[in-house]
């Protein structure tokens, strides 16, 4: 048996070798939505000529602007753990506020106020209805959903045109980027609204209160956060968002529709989701959201470039998609 003796000092251990630093878990969900973003664009390139072109990329921002403002949106609700089913029925109800009041006059400037306040209005009262009388969020959205839809049919049945020359200006206008390419004064609105959203996620009490919220609500009220706030303002922000992202598919359509945007509340939940998300809370950034976009536009770009595939296929991969992101998440939860 053998002992140091009292004084003896031992030999310092070498220290051990450190092996290559393991990517964050949270950073896993939005490299595995690029890598599919790039490997879809890559597959579209080879197969199809003119598909890697900087214009295709460009398209896939113009297409899909009033999109990336929905997605930054849904992605504040689904950080704190909850959800938002209305937001497509808001994007109806912008463009029809804003169609109908042009219609009858309304100088653009007030037209535009008037959009954005109506949907942070709403987000902010089903916000308030959530946190106040404890109900769940996809029921109170769920009603938020039908009451927006149905004042677009109180507003008109049929579909109202946008004649409004500074309208169809900003509508028409474009951006030239080198090599040609061209954008939309739209996407220069989404772009400057994720950068907005980062800002916010990321460099404010507010955003690091509302990954708080998502992690664990009763811990973030325990350190003295400002929970009820920010649980009603990401609802608030989601409004806005829904509003922004009608007014920008107004642009896009240049007219106002009670059946516009059916359907694509679960387009964006969908793209936030795929962009690296959970649906508990606590976990996803705005850029990620911003990539699931893209993957959907670029599957959707894929089938129209095919030109024999149904439009449908684009649901199905996105639902195939879907599956496959929500169980990466699961193995990415336990592990954790």
């Amino acid at each position: 048996m053998t002992a140091t003796t009292a004084g003896e000092k031992t030999a310092p251990r070498a220290p051990a070798p450190r092996g290559p630093r393991r990517v964050p878990s949270r950073f896993l969900p939005v490299i595995a939505t690029f890598v599919v973003f790039v490997a879809t664009f890559g597959v579209g390139s080879v197969r199809y000529e003119g598909f890697a072109s900087g214009q295709v990329v460009a398209n896939l921002f113009i297409d899909n602007a009033f999109l990336i403002v929905l997605a930054v949106g849904m992605t504040f609700v689904i950080l704190t753990g909850g959800i938002d089913l209305s937001v497509g029925s808001v994007v109806a109800l912008s463009t029809m506020i804003a169609a109908a009041a042009l219609r009858a006059g309304w100088p653009p400037l007030l037209v535009v106020l008037a959009v954005l306040a109506a949907g942070s209005g709403l987000g902010l009262a089903m916000g308030w209805v959530i946190h106040r009388f404890g109900v769940q969020p996809f029921i109170v959205t769920l009603a938020g959903m039908f009451l927006a839809r149905g004042l677009c049919f109180v507003i008109s049945v049929e579909s109202v045109s946008i004649k409004d020359p500074a309208f169809r200006s900003l509508a028409t206008g474009t951006i030239e980027l080198p090599g040609g390419v061209t954008i939309t004064y739209g996407v220069v609105i989404a772009l400057v609204a994720v950068l907005a959203a980062v800002y916010v996620l990321h460099l404010t009490r507010f955003g690091r209160t509302v990954y708080a919220v998502g992690g664990s609500e009763s811990s973030a009220r325990l350190m003295g956060l400002a929970t009820t706030r920010v649980k009603i303002g990401v609802y608030g922000i989601s409004g806005f968002c829904s509003a922004l992202a009608g007014l920008l598919f107004s642009l896009y359509m240049l007219s106002g529709y009670s059946l516009h945007a059916v359907g694509m509340e679960l387009d964006a939940i969908a793209a936030v989701v795929v962009g690296g998300s959970l649906l508990s809370g606590g976990v996803g950034f705005v850029v990620g959201s911003v990539v699931g976009v893209l993957v959907l536009g670029t599957i959707q770009t894929l089938i129209s470039f095919e030109g024999t595939l149904s439009s449908w296929w684009t649901k199905i991969v996105i639902g195939a998609l879907l599956l496959a992101f929500i169980a990466l998440q699961r193995v990415i939860v336990r592990r954790s």
